[in-house]
């Protein structure tokens, strides 16, 4: 082999982010010894297992860290014996994992990348945020204190200048971010688990827990008592095959929806607050529908 050839090869080992090392004594270039991690053993059910997951979720789920952990599950599925690999394909074709629709992060993977960083360096961030419900964008300055992905999307809880609270930001909606050189420390007393306290999902209502009752139809019964919905959920049967619901909650807004998408198979027993924000709420949608409904019998008559 040609001297060219050799060093056309190391810098492209450089350029593929490989640590190179000269060493004088022998006059040789090598790759540090800690730079790959020591062989590990896996049994088939491991292999199958990182395999399936890395590389099923990793195609669909468009979540971040999962095409790093689909690149390492192929570089495992390579390095197999040809008989076990076999095995391990059949397998992984017969065995499907679907999660429900997830935010792409489409055009904000450097947003998600930079907080992972501001949070790694503990360094604070500012962000440009337009929430739902905001006609304008707002800006504040924000010390990140966890990246939380739940159900659909990737949330950011932090420090805000601007509510000068904790506050959970939607990752999809941040519209600007710029580093900054400003350090922090996250309280030591904060947890996830308490901020979020007895929340539904995501966003705990100021006030005391509220202890709330649903009763679910025969139909839907036995599919609610299926989920752990939350974790302070209590389900009693009652003798016509329905369900009495009982959970405390951290807030009412976010379990109203939820409860809204059962129909007519789900009704509120308690709080009384409750019960009247759903009947609002279902009073609007009959409006809609109602209005929709006149229009199209105008039409017809016309």
């Amino acid at each position: 082999m040609s001297r060219r050839t050799i060093f056309r090869d190391l810098d492209v080992l450089r350029q593929s982010g490989v640590p190179l090392v000269f060493d004088e004594g022998e006059q040789r270039y090598r790759i540090p010894s800690d730079y790959y991690l020591p062989p590990t053993n896996f049994t088939p059910e491991e292999a199958l297992a990182l395999i399936v997951l890395c590389c099923d979720l990793g195609e669909h789920s468009h979540l971040p860290f999962f095409r790093p952990a689909q690149s390492a599950a192929l570089k495992l599925e390579g390095s197999l014996p040809d008989r076990l690999r076999r095995q391990l394909r059949a397998g992984g074709s017969a065995i499907k994992i679907r999660l429900e629709p997830t935010n792409r992060l489409a055009a904000h993977e450097a947003v998600y990348d930079q907080l992972v960083g501001a949070l790694t360096e503990r360094h604070c961030v500012r962000l440009g945020y337009r929430g739902p419900l905001d006609a304008d964008e707002m800006s504040t300055r924000v010390q990140p204190y966890r990246l939380l992905f739940s159900r659909r999307s990737w949330y950011l809880i932090g420090r805000s200048s601007l509510h000068r609270s904790v506050r959970t930001f939607n990752v999809g909606r941040i519209t600007k971010i710029e580093p900054l050189e400003d350090s922090y420390e996250i309280p030591r007393g904060f947890s996830l688990s308490r901020y979020l306290r007895n929340a539904w999902h995501l966003v705990p209502e100021s006030g005391p827990d509220r202890k709330v009752v649903v009763r679910f139809s025969k139909l839907v019964a036995q599919n609610v008592a299926e989920v752990a919905w939350h974790k302070t959920q209590q389900l009693h049967f009652n003798d016509d095959g329905s369900l009495n619901y009982h959970v405390t909650v951290s807030g009412l807004t976010e379990m109203s929806w939820w409860i809204l998408g059962y129909g007519d198979q789900a009704e509120v027993l308690a709080p009384d607050e409750l019960r009247r924000m759903i009947a609002e709420k279902a009073g609007r949608m009959l409006e809609i529908y109602r209005g929709n409904d006149a229009a199209t019998d105008f039409e017809i008559r016309s």
